[in-house]
């Protein structure tokens, strides 16, 4: 097997020509789900599947699976290897789409070395994994993994105030699967790091073996309009000062007891939103994520007491929406040890990691065994037309995937 490589030409061009799929006139990548951009990369990324005569087919959530099997194992359940193909607004060319490719790819390898498998393959590319059209985001593995209802979901609505159901139904990619229809026996994602460290710690793989707990939330405090002079300190009804309070006390906190949690306050808004006039209202978002369920659950109770305290006090209305809460995940360890032995074999060097964002591989483990592998982002940039993974890189762990997925498929 040590001569088992994947072509790196086609892997590359494959890449580069999804890539341009969703071009403004600007020059900007949005590939946002379900647009029509969507629909022109799902129609390109079918029709390499069928170039392949693989068994195409698309669950109810839009979904789409494409399978490599012969007589010997039909029936067996598939080795699946996926991602996304969805983008965020202004994207890079690599994130999620280089998953879905490379396991076109493995395929395409396996096929043309004659390499006979215990089980099929089954390549995955999930619906709105980004959520920047509907949030939030790994919708399409979520109801796979049966954590979400299909009706729901099919219920959400887009920032643009369009149905997700309908939309699905708008670009023709509705299909009559059930959600979960394909059972893996075991699933791995390959994706970009979308982090710094590979690229400033200088390792070539990582393979990861956990994925942090995240936790989505939009908070709103109301308060009293007023003047900014002539109204003292004891009278205002202010609500920055309930969120300057609220997050000094997450992050004083986190600090001190030395969590293994961030928390990031990513938007924040203000009504009136004037200079010399105290808000009647701010509403902003929080993120917070720890790879451990001690550090996790922990923050989510600070955050839960702390809104209560502020509410208590009389002063400050509060209301909180939680997004998405997802549990800390941790991997299979066999598949995880397999993608450490691929990269030995390749002489490449490895690093076992945590990922810090989110990914389909977190709602799938919920199902079947679960791993994923990691290449460098350089300067960890990712969500941005700068995103870029050298070809050699890329090239790189397409072979770890395509040899993990040998001694899996063989064992």
């Amino acid at each position: 097997m040590n001569h088992l490589k994947i072509n790196e030409e086609r892997l590359l061009n494959r890449i580069t020509e999804l890539g341009q799929v969703g071009r403004n006139d600007q020059g900007q990548l949005i590939r946002l789900a379900l647009t029509d951009e969507d629909k022109q990369g799902r129609d390109l990324l079918v029709s390499w599947f069928q170039e392949l005569n693989l068994k195409v087919e698309i669950d109810r959530f839009g979904n789409i699976f494409a399978t490599w099997e012969e007589e010997h194992n039909k029936g067996e359940k598939p080795l699946m290897l996926g991602s996304h193909i969805d983008s965020v607004i202004d994207a890079g060319i690599y994130d999620g789409s280089y998953g879905v490719l490379s396991g076109l790819e493995t395929i395409q390898s396996l096929k043309e070395n004659n390499i006979k498998t215990k089980r099929p393959v089954t390549v995955a590319a999930f619906t709105n994994e980004e959520g920047v059209r509907f949030p939030p985001s790994m919708l399409g593995s979520l109801v796979y993994s049966g954590d979400l209802s299909l009706e729901n979901a099919l219920d959400t609505m887009s920032i643009d105030g369009l149905r997700l159901g309908d939309e699905l139904e708008r670009i023709g990619y509705a299909g009559n699967n059930e959600p979960g229809f394909i059972q893996p026996e075991a699933y791995i994602e390959l994706h970009i790091e979308q982090g710094p460290v590979l690229d400033k710690e200088d390792f070539e793989i990582g393979a990861v073996h956990n994925l942090q707990g995240n936790s989505r939330r939009e908070i709103t405090f109301r308060g009293e309009a007023n003047h900014a002079g002539s109204t003292p300190n004891y009278l205002r009804k202010d609500p920055m000062q309930a969120v300057t309070y609220f997050m000094s006390t997450l992050y004083n906190y986190i600090n001190k007891n030395e969590l293994d949690t961030v928390a990031t306050l990513g938007s924040i808004q203000l009504e009136p939103n004037a200079a010399t006039i105290i808000p009647s209202k701010a509403t902003f978002t929080l993120d917070m994520r720890s790879p451990t369920e001690k550090g996790f659950h922990e923050a989510q109770k600070l955050v839960r007491d702390t809104l209560e305290e502020i509410k208590a006090e009389g002063k400050i209305g509060v209301e909180a929406t939680e997004f998405a809460i997802f549990e800390p995940v941790i991997f299979d360890k066999s598949i995880v040890e397999n993608i450490v032995a691929a990269a030995e074999e390749l002489t490449l060097s490895s690093k076992l990691m945590t990922s810090g964002a989110g990914h389909d591989a977190q709602m799938i483990n919920r199902v079947a065994p679960s791993a994923m592998i990691f290449v460098p982002s350089k300067d960890g940039v990712s969500h941005n037309p700068l995103e870029y993974t050298s070809p050699e890189q890329l090239v790189n762990g397409a072979n770890v995937l395509l040899r993990t997925a040998v001694r899996l498929l063989q064992s």
